[in-house]
């Protein structure tokens, strides 16, 4: 084995994902083993998602891979940062040498670095982790000519060089490498949970939109997609291999083009493909014949971003939506018979208590039939992050904390805002559960909704008397 490709996520240390218990392969690594395996270079991959640290670092020292290569997000850091100590610590893993990509390094590359990371891989990784592979493997000591890595020269000093062009054309990758680790975990999983499996699949790469809190260390702003014969032609390529009962596609934004979805949906068509899918999208790329579409060729849920039911605060977002447009969509959507799930996002800077109060209006009278709740956190490299900065607040050393337990000197409190996510959701399952005439459950949610308020109008009150 010439790479080993892992990515430090394991379910078992996650409470709330085992509640959840809706896991997903590592996606982009199977792309990475699919197109190292197509160029020659000897790979595999430990899937860490259901195993243990420790059952990893056994393999390290069993095979002693020439390369370990990383995947890292803002979820797996620490865990990767205990991996790299893990090789460094012990001589049988001396010649060992570290390589981390993902949406986690771009920003944060001379830090890894300096913990003991011997390459960065920047954006896409396919055709750079070959490119540096090939490069260190040959002897040759010219790294500055691989484009998209930085490194440590041997005068101390982290080199970036120039980044790599983006693939322009992705159908020329091959699918991922499903067959390197166990999916039947996945499937298991799901169906032990939830009575059906899942497997994940993607049709493009990137984003043309610019929401200020959301990363583009990757992929950048950029729109790439897969023909629609090719996503079709994978479809069935699982179909064939696995029983799966639903797909979930990754992508951003599914309806994005228009002309793409009806070829797609004339592709399943043609081919009598029958799917059951799930996306996400936006509700100005979308409208009746979109929501047509997406019934015909199977979907039976569809993700509208919201993140909030103030128009204020999604203009402070630059989500270029409007909170109505995202109202009809999920209105269209629920009555043409698909489910509609949205995202809500509290905390956002600027936000004030009447803009949450907007927001459970807007909840209320959309009524998804599913909705996530979190708080706006900063992410390195976005513009969120820049205007906050002056104002971050800053909890722990770099190798000790992720972006996630960065905070700033928001609106209101942090203990303000686990209130406000409280008010939110029983406000909500209020209305919901009197729209069922279930009374007793109604008056439950009704009472804890009361009690958060409170508790956000004591956060607020003491906020007011600090001095200063």
């Amino acid at each position: 084995m010439k790479v080993l490709l892992t990515h430090g996520y394991f379910l078992y240390e996650d409470e709330k994902e085992q509640q959840i218990m809706r896991p997903y392969p590592p996606l982009g690594l199977l792309y990475i083993s699919a197109y190292l395996k197509e160029k020659g270079v000897d790979s595999a991959v430990f899937d860490t998602t259901f195993s243990r640290m420790a059952a990893l670092q056994a393999h390290l020292l069993s095979h002693r891979p020439p390369f370990v290569a990383i995947y890292v997000n803002l979820m797996t850091k620490l865990n990767v940062l205990r991996i790299i100590r893990f090789i460094r610590e012990h001589d049988a893993l001396r010649g060992t040498r570290i390589i981390l990509g993902g949406p986690e390094v771009t920003y944060h590359d001379a830090h890894f670095l300096e913990h003991g990371a011997d390459y960065i891989v920047r954006g896409e990784g396919e055709i750079t982790l070959w490119d540096l592979v090939t490069t260190v493997d040959s002897g040759n000591p010219f790294l500055d000519q691989v484009p998209g890595i930085s490194f440590i020269n041997a005068r101390g000093e982290v080199v970036r060089t120039p980044d790599r062009a983006k693939i322009k054309d992705i159908n020329v990758l091959p699918f991922p490498d499903r067959a390197a680790i166990d999916l039947n975990l996945y499937f298991q999983a799901w169906k032990s949970h939830h009575g059906h499996s899942a497997a994940s699949i993607n049709t493009m790469r990137g984003c043309p939109y610019s929401c200020k809190w959301c990363s583009r260390a990757v992929y950048g702003l950029s729109y790439r997609r897969r023909s629609p014969k090719l996503v079709v032609d994978e479809l069935v390529w699982i179909q064939e291999h696995y029983e799966v009962d639903t797909f979930w596609f990754v992508d951003d934004v599914f309806t994005v083009s228009h002309k793409w979805l009806r070829q797609f949906a004339e592709e399943l068509a043609a081919r009598e493909v029958k799917v059951a899918y799930e996306c996400i999208t936006r509700a100005d790329r979308m409208n009746e014949e979109v929501i047509e579409l997406l019934k015909q060729s199977g979907c039976f849920r569809v993700w509208i971003g919201a993140e909030s039911g103030s128009q204020r605060i999604l203009d402070a977002m630059d989500r270029r939506v409007t909170v109505q447009q995202v109202r009809t969509m999920i209105q269209e959507s629920q009555a043409q018979g698909i489910q509609a799930g949205t995202f809500i996002m509290l905390g956002y800077p600027g936000e004030t208590e009447a803009d949450i109060e907007e927001t459970i209006h807007h909840l209320v009278v959309s009524d998804p039939d599913i909705y996530t709740l979190t708080v706006a956190y900063p992410i390195a490299g976005t513009p969120l992050y820049q205007e906050i900065e002056p104002v971050m607040i800053d909890p722990a050393p770099w190798e000790k904390r992720t972006d996630r337990d960065l905070d700033f000197l928001r609106t209101y409190s942090r203990r303000y805002y686990n209130f406000a996510i409280r008010r939110v959701h029983n406000e909500v399952h209020f209305h919901k559960h009197r729209k069922k005439r279930a009374y007793l459950a109604a008056a439950n949610h009704k009472l804890r909704s009361v009690a958060a308020k409170a508790g956000m109008w004591w956060e607020r009150r003491k906020a007011t008397e600090q001095p200063g």
